[in-house]
């Protein structure tokens, strides 16, 4: 069970997890990877162009006759052997985005939370009291005891909810970003990546709550 901790790092409580995240999944990974193949190639812009022989300007002439000159036979300058000649099979604009249905979708982002729950990898950070952290320093001593242990700890992800941005997100990112091995997101944009990127996790109560009841939601 995680452990629900404050601000200075001091635990409360530990906090029940459902079946959800307690059942062996351990037969997802084909779902993980294909969830994963997916969230990393859609950001691909896809605009890498080569031209082919047809479109490289110039070589319309033959650059000699076919016989006799003692040379191998070229019809163009722009053949692709020739430098500045077209290119071979080379790439085009595409698209590299696949589908993966949302059912799938859904069973990969609980199957890499599962694991992570299932390895005591989750810690919840309770800030119903309010956020008080003002500086770097304070939030790595947060996260890792001291700001010199943040430079060669395990990376973490800092997860908070959505109706939270105000002000705990926003102090979070504005603390957070000169943390290296922190990430940061909110529990609306957590996916199957960060989940498996990161070797742990740190939830706000309010963000657990709202990931908890939305993937229970939709298994039901």
């Amino acid at each position: 069970m995680p452990q629900v901790i404050d601000l200075t790092g001091k635990a409360q409580r530990e906090e029940a997890v459902p079946e959800l995240f307690t059942a062996d999944r351990s037969d997802k990974i084909d779902v993980m990877f294909r969830a994963t193949h997916r969230e990393l190639a859609s950001p691909r812009a896809g605009t890498a162009s080569t031209l082919r022989r047809d479109e490289v300007r110039g070589g319309g002439k033959k650059p000699w006759r076919q016989k006799g000159t003692g040379r191998a036979r070229h019809g163009s300058i722009r053949s692709p052997q020739w430098r500045h000649g077209g290119v071979v099979f080379g790439p085009k604009p595409r698209s590299y985005q696949t589908d993966l249905n949302k059912k799938e979708r859904r069973l990969a982002l609980i199957a890499a939370l599962s694991d992570r729950f299932q390895s005591d990898a989750v810690t919840l950070l309770d800030v119903s009291g309010g956020f008080n952290l003002k500086k770097t320093r304070e939030l790595a001593a947060l996260l890792y005891g001291s700001p010199n242990a943040s430079k060669k700890a395990p990376a973490m992800l800092l997860v908070y909810g959505q109706n939270e941005y105000r002000p705990v997100g926003e102090a979070l990112h504005l603390i957070g970003r000169n943390l290296q091995r922190v990430g940061i997101t909110h529990a609306g944009a957590i996916d199957v990546k960060d989940v498996l990127r990161f070797g742990r996790l740190i939830l706000t109560t309010s963000a657990y709550d709202e990931i908890r009841d939305r993937l229970a939601k939709h298994e039901s």
